[in-house]
């Protein structure tokens, strides 16, 4: 029998204990906590689209129409005329042939890894992935091998030692982020699709963090990098970031998704995510590609405060993006700064093992195109306070 007191007191002990705080607004550049007003610097919502007007019109409407929930998979009665305009919308969006709507992001790549992959292939897996591609690649029974951060050249090294075993029947993938969820980096997709041609293997994307704000019309670290469509590389992404709803998506040519369909078990037996997502995302799409106002904000922003950051002194890991990793090393430091930089009104959660390896805990700030200079003055003013009572600058 587990003693989930002497679990949860061993938790405690390493200051690794999670709870989880109620909020009571919509989540904006500026976010309510009972009374207190804080700013807003660790969310995903990049282009501010999670309480957009438009978006919430776009909801009603679907809502008055199609009701709140599906009441049913994708393939018993669950698929809405807006679930196929979704998946047209993003396939033209993402320059791919052809596009499948999962409930949400993690479903999606649990989805996606299990179907294509099996007890017999191998998956290549940057060190630094997600949680859903580890656990995905777990699901499928592949052998996992995971490789050093972005590193290129170890990840040949071990393709020519398994292209050297002469193993035959395996297929092979790699599997990467295009940006790291908590380090903010991008990963060097034109040198993966060149080892993917080299050594026959297929090449998975995971476009949560990249789509909406990397590119010239924010369609993704593919567009950022001038990648066409290609018959080797598999999209994946999430609806629940820039573009402020829910909801997960694979992209790639016609036969993959049909397959998908046919053999992804997370898309089989989950029930339709709700037509009013659908809609909403389908209205945060038209803006992106209209606006590009937003994105140009959110990167100016996301310099701005990492420059600032980085000249008072933090460990920023070298992000490229809006996520701003500020390194703290120790548990217990990282939260107290957080405490800090909440009781003078500035939320920013800290990131801890297991989330990110041990001697590496943060704090993760965000930024959106809603920010202004004033509020990420301030932020950096009390950044910069409290790193020095802590000594960390």
């Amino acid at each position: 029998m587990i003693n989930f007191k002497d679990e949860l007191g061993s938790i405690r002990a390493k200051g690794l204990e999670r709870k989880m705080l109620i909020f009571s607004s919509a989540c904006g550049p500026y976010i309510k906590f009972g009374k207190k007003k804080l700013l807003n610097l660790c969310s995903n919502n990049y282009l501010g689209l999670a309480d957009d007007k438009r978006l919430k019109e776009a909801a009603i409407s679907a809502i008055r129409k199609f009701g709140v929930g599906t009441g049913a998979s994708r393939l018993v009665s669950g698929s809405t005329v807006l679930h196929k305009k979704l998946e047209e919308k993003l396939a033209s969006f993402k320059k791919q042939e052809a596009c499948l709507v999962y409930s949400c992001g993690y479903n999606a790549n649990l989805g996606i890894i299990s179907a294509l992959a099996g007890r017999n292939d191998i998956v290549f897996c940057d060190r630094l992935n997600h949680a859903s591609i580890i656990d995905g690649i777990i699901l499928s029974r592949a052998e996992l091998v995971r490789y050093p951060h972005k590193d290129v050249r170890a990840l040949e090294e071990m393709l020519m030692r398994v292209k050297g075993q002469g193993l035959s029947g395996k297929k092979k993938f790699i599997i990467t982020d295009s940006v790291f969820s908590m380090d903010g980096d991008i990963a060097p997709l034109p040198e993966l699709l060149e080892l993917a041609r080299k050594y026959d293997c297929l090449l998975i994307i995971d476009e949560a963090h990249a789509t909406g704000v990397l590119g010239k019309k924010g369609r993704g670290a593919l567009e950022h990098f001038n990648i066409k469509a290609d018959e080797r590389i598999i999209v994946m992404g999430t609806l629940s970031k820039a573009l402020g709803g829910l909801g997960g998506y694979a992209c790639g040519n016609k036969d993959l998704i049909d397959f998908l369909v046919n053999r992804s078990r997370a898309f089989i037996f989950t029930t339709a995510l709700p037509a009013a997502l659908c809609a909403s995302s389908i209205k945060a799409l038209e803006i992106i590609e209209k606006e590009d106002i937003l994105r140009k904000r959110l990167l100016d922003n996301a310099r701005y405060l990492r420059e600032g950051l980085e000249r008072e002194g933090f460990d920023t890991f070298g992000s490229e993006t809006p996520i701003i990793p500020i390194l703290t090393k120790d548990p217990k430091v990282t939260m107290d700064f957080s405490r800090k930089l909440f009781k003078e009104e500035i939320f920013v959660q800290g990131i801890r093992p297991p989330t990110v390896p041990e001697g590496s805990s943060r704090l993760r700030a965000t930024v959106m195109a809603a920010h202004t200079k004033k509020d990420l003055d301030f932020a950096l003013d009390k950044f910069r306070e409290i790193g020095h009572q802590l000594k960390l600058i």
